[in-house]
């Protein structure tokens, strides 16, 4: 009957059929434009716009999330939501985040150079002030950015200092990165995520892993980044366990404030397309893990308290 009534419903119908054509646009690998807003309002010109979805995955939505603009977003990986919860790094003081359901995703961050470079650490690349050319995707606002500046920040230097003393950041189209950039002398670093697509042929390549170890390490994580660990397992050409950086799951968050009646819309709609939404080429979206902390699926924030309700209510938290 609900159906019928929603079929009955013009707004409804065009609303349906507006995302019913943009869903199936993105699906298309072709297709380039892949980051969307969704606003919502009653039917009525006059009316003000009431809610924004955002279908990001830049840090850039924590501060629309701040000031209300957006009411919903996600963002890759989880850590730029500790940092603004606890006021560090390029958030001035703390923002109430709350997450409502994590995707899950797997992956580290690797800072790996040249072997002709010398170097076998990032402090090194400091205290040398070595002229280094890295080379990152050409997307300004991904996180890997902001990851970036927030690293070299905690060692004392910035991406302006590595220009002024020679070097300079060297932007790439597309992923994954091209390794042969660096064997040309083009390039003498790579910083990235996705680890599995790139850094084998860096290391067959003769590159090599810079760690995050020690006192830098324990400084990233007082602010919020959580570490991890390139294994040797997994990458025979490394001469050893390397540790680095996480950069696991996708949370969709929200301001803490943020109404209870909406969160478990969000929910409930997670809930009800997990057989529709493709994960990994196959499904369903396993929701039972969404709600959980876990390896891929890091609650960095607390859930929202209307989440955790929901969630547990369908028995996903015990």
């Amino acid at each position: 009957m609900a159906q019928d009534r929603a079929r009955s419903n013009p707004a409804v119908t065009r609303s349906q059929l507006v995302l019913e054509m943009a869903y199936e646009i993105i699906r298309d690998p072709a297709w380039a434009p892949k980051q969307v807003r969704i606003d919502f309002r009653e039917p009525g010109g006059d009316r003000p716009w009431e809610l924004r979805f955002f279908g990001s995955d830049a840090p850039s939505a924590i501060d629309e999330v701040a000031s209300r603009e957006v009411q919903v977003a996600i963002v890759n990986p989880a850590e730029p939501l500790a940092l603004a919860a606890r006021g560090k790094g390029p958030f001035e003081s703390p923002i109430p985040l709350r997450i409502i359901s994590v995707i899950p995703s797997l992956d580290q961050f690797a800072f790996v150079v040249s072997d002709r470079l010398g170097i076998n650490s990032l402090e090194e690349l400091r205290d040398r002030r070595v002229p280094l050319r890295y080379s990152m995707r050409d997307r300004p606002d991904h996180a890997t950015y902001f990851l970036v500046r927030e690293v070299f920040r905690a060692l004392g230097f910035s991406v302006e200092d590595v220009e002024q003393w020679g070097g300079g950041l060297s932007m790439q189209a597309g992923f994954p990165p091209d390794v042969g950039r660096v064997v040309r002398g083009e390039v003498d670093a790579i910083f990235d995520e996705a680890v599995r697509n790139w850094v084998p042929a860096a290391l067959k390549a003769g590159m090599r892993v810079l760690p995050i170890d020690g006192d830098l390490a324990r400084t990233l994580e007082d602010i919020g980044f959580r570490r991890a660990v390139l294994r040797k397992e997994i990458y025979p050409e490394l001469p050893m366990d390397i540790p680095t950086l996480d950069f696991s799951g996708w949370p969709v968050f929200t301001h803490a404030d943020t109404p209870d009646a909406l969160v478990r819309a969000c929910c409930a709609a997670l809930e009800a397309s997990k057989e529709r939404v493709p994960w990994e080429g196959e499904g369903p979206l396993p929701v039972e893990r969404m709600c959980i902390d876990g390896p891929d699926t890091p609650l960095t924030v607390p859930l929202h308290p209307a989440a955790e309700q929901f969630w547990r209510e369908r028995g996903y938290i015990r």
